[in-house]
């Protein structure tokens, strides 16, 4: 992270030939939002002073309570690579009400919120290590996406048979110009699958990343004639895309999972986190998991997780802990995918988390057996639930637990909730071409 000051930014907006600048934000739903003002507007965005309609913005507010700041975070200062004459630059921002307030609605804020908590007991940090996963299909003569996919590859295949791989190369090098520090780049196991793997950080950049890398790889998709898509499920019969979550808390340097005495290296810390992410896990799905689409992929057979279990090396449960200890020690959420508002996200696993340790919740016994081939009967021997099968039930879910409605703050959990109700009753009233095949001719 570069810790510019004003003076700074305006600097290199001249001498780069800057010509606009885009003050970023995001909605409620997750999406990425922008204000662009041209550079002559630049000076009066970094005193805080630029004003915009919230009314505008899905989940914000009411139009007689309509305006609202953007104070840009100036570390978060880049310029796009793609444009190279009239070059665009972007901040994102957290969003101030009239009175100098943060608004409580705004999910970057919500989730420095959640963080405050974390501070409370004595947490520096939490570092998250995101892996979204995106597919890619081909256009129409019009740029329209189709339902064709841009190769046939599976997991950790080569080009020709990845054709994405050209446009996955341009992308993690277009990342790495951004300042992105890439691990990892494969092709995953569905045709047309891809996944970006960058170095964890602290969860405001980490969340902010995420946002930022769903942009460049819709952008560079786009050059490239492809169409690439974040939704969790967009094929029948293949696998979804996931985005597990890997995270860890520091106190100072030290790691707060990591105790070498313990048989796994766990401290108690990550056992009692753990723990309240499991106790918490089935309230938090709608957050992590928001969309109706987000439950087509949450099924047994696909390698996404659909118990409520834990394991250091089983792949089937929620959680699994990875095999590197010290510094690296850390629990990998797996049922989060990349629909969901990665700001909303962290903040209700960690607030999930953190319940857990106040309240020393005692973790239960791994599960190291594969769960998908368990019968409903060995499950609930052993205690395993399964997380909601559709966003109703987790809707439900998320309204009786008040530790995930506190992480969210009563106006962001009422704009959510409305609107996804709105959702679910959209999809529950319209007549899908499923339900034609099946019974148009048979009644």
């Amino acid at each position: 992270m570069v810790n510019y000051t004003k003076e700074d930014i305006l600097r290199i907006a001249k001498e780069q030939n800057v010509r606009f600048i885009r003050l970023q934000f995001t909605d409620l739903l997750g999406s990425i939002k922008n204000v662009e003002i041209p550079l002559s507007q630049l000076e009066k965005a970094l005193d805080n002073k630029m004003m915009f309609d919230g009314s505008s913005i899905e989940g914000y507010v009411r139009i007689e309570e309509s305006d609202m700041y953007l104070y840009p975070d100036l570390s978060t200062w880049v310029i796009f690579p793609w444009v190279t004459e009239d070059r665009v630059a972007r901040l994102i921002c957290d969003i101030y009400l009239p009175d100098g307030k943060p608004f409580p609605g705004d999910p970057r804020g919500i989730l420095k919120r959640a963080l405050q908590s974390a501070e409370e007991m004595g947490y520096t940090a939490m570092n998250v290590g995101p892996e979204p996963e995106f597919f890619l299909f081909k256009t129409d003569e019009k740029g329209n996406p189709t339902m064709e996919l841009n190769d046939q590859g599976g997991y950790f295949d080569l080009a020709p048979t990845d054709l994405g791989e050209n446009c996955r190369r341009e992308i993690v090098l277009t990342l790495e110009e951004m300042g992105f520090e890439i691990e990892a780049s494969h092709h995953e196991v569905a045709p047309g699958q891809h996944e970006i793997d960058f170095k964890y950080a602290d969860a405001i950049k980490a969340a902010d990343q995420i946002q930022t890398f769903k942009l460049v790889v819709k952008t560079i998709a786009r050059q490239h004639g492809l169409h690439a898509t974040f939704m969790p499920k967009p094929l029948f019969g293949v696998n979804g895309s996931g985005m597990h979550c890997h995270q860890s808390l520091f106190k100072g340097n030290v790691n707060a999972f990591y105790d070498e005495k313990d048989k796994l290296g766990l401290s108690a810390t990550a056992r009692h986190y753990m723990a309240g992410i499991l106790k918490h896990a089935r309230s938090f799905t709608a957050i992590t998991n928001p969309t109706v689409n987000s439950f087509k992929r949450l099924v047994p057979g696909y390698e996404a997780p659909c118990y409520v279990a834990w394991s250091a090396s089983n792949r089937s449960p929620m959680i699994r802990i990875p095999a590197s200890r010290g510094l690296s020690t850390r629990v990998e959420v797996r049922n989060p995918d990349p629909a969901a508002n990665p700001y909303l996200a962290l903040a209700v696993m960690l607030k999930a988390g953190l319940d857990g340790i106040q309240n020393k919740l005692a973790l239960p016994a791994p599960t190291d057996r594969n769960i998908y081939v368990m019968s409903e009967e060995e499950r609930e021997e052993q205690g395993i639930p399964s997380l909601p099968s559709d966003l109703k039930e987790a809707l439900q879910e998320l309204i009786r637990n008040d530790v995930i409605c506190e992480a969210l703050g009563e106006h962001a959990l009422t704009h959510f909730f409305e609107l996804k109700e709105i959702e679910w009753d959209m999809y529950r009233t319209q007549v899908h071409p499923w339900e034609r095949e099946q019974y148009i001719t048979l009644y």
